[in-house]
């Protein structure tokens, strides 16, 4: 199978940004296309004024952000991801796909998911899988359509094991940026009274949706159309968010009007060289209480600071 190329179109002045979201995708890297620059670059380079004519004629306004999903990834819960990212940080965009027919990176891919353990209680399936084996783990079933959320990329792992550890009967959980669903399902199934997941991306609500269906906790799970926090109203025991250091340093400002004495503050998606600032934010009304890392993803969990 060949890889998928994605190619994210953006004004210059987003390029840096559209680079940073599109980082979180693959860990190998991404390659970013700017002829912003591009006489002043060559006569500092290369010392000549003769530039291609094709070259002449790129684009100077915008650049093109380049991500390559490998054969065994999901190049739609890429899309998807991106698409959602881009739209809550209000950076334009166009996407295009190259390098394989639709209906392999599509469809393909699935043929690489299968069941995965995760932390010490969960074993994530695939609702293709029908052959596995989960001992006394608790089964999530899931299909991640278009959204965001399987449990192969490390941010949404690091989470789920922290949820495994506060978790508890009676709890009630938000996820904010709850793509799949896969967070807030994974709380109900470890023993939560009711979840509330909220997206901006209204096919993550429809995938979150039916994948509470798929395992039996569409009656404890609301999953509501919406940015970060503005439809959300009561009080949680677990708050989840894994989305960007961004809109996790916008969030963590008002995020605690939605949490309990004792909530815990559930935070991923952030990227190791960005982990300080994020947490310069989140000190300013929180006590970090743990730090996981793993490829150069950080999650961490907080608590409000005692008054």
């Amino acid at each position: 199978m060949e890889w998928t190329e994605i190619k994210v179109r953006v004004p210059n002045e987003y390029l840096d940004s559209a680079g940073d979201i599109a980082q979180m995708v693959v860990p190998y890297g991404i390659y970013i296309e700017d002829y912003s620059m591009l006489e002043e670059e060559v006569e500092e380079i290369a010392h000549i004024d003769l530039i291609d004519e094709e070259l002449l004629q790129k684009d100077r306004t915008k650049g093109i952000v380049h991500v390559y999903i490998s054969p065994e990834e999901n190049p739609r819960e890429a899309i998807a991801f991106l698409s959602e990212r881009y739209t809550s940080e209000e950076i334009p965009f166009e996407i295009k796909c190259e390098s394989c027919e639709e209906e392999d990176w599509l469809n393909n891919w699935k043929q690489y998911f299968n069941p995965i353990p995760i932390g010490e209680k969960l074993l994530v399936r695939p609702t293709w899988r029908d052959k596995f084996d989960p001992g006394d783990r608790v089964v999530l079933n899931l299909d991640p359509g278009l959204a965001f959320g399987t449990g192969t990329h490390e941010t949404t792992r690091l989470v789920l094991q922290v949820i495994e550890k506060y978790v508890g009967k009676g709890m009630k959980f938000l996820d904010i940026g709850c793509g799949s669903g896969i967070l807030a399902v994974a709380g109900l199934l470890l023993g939560c009274e009711s979840a509330v997941g909220v997206d901006i991306d209204e096919m993550a609500v429809k995938t979150a949706k039916e994948n509470a269906e798929l395992n039996g906790v569409s009656d404890k799970f609301t999953v509501l159309c919406g940015n970060l926090t503005d439809k959300i109203t009561g009080k949680y025991d677990i708050v989840a968010a894994n989305i960007v250091a961004d809109a996790i340093i916008a969030l963590s400002s008002d995020v605690d009007q939605f949490m309990n004495e004792n909530s815990v503050y559930i935070m991923s998606g952030i990227i190791d060289v960005r982990s300080a600032e994020v947490e310069a934010a989140v000190s300013k009304k929180f006590d970090i209480i743990e730090k996981y890392e793993e490829n150069g993803w950080v999650c961490l969990a907080a608590v409000l600071k005692k008054q």
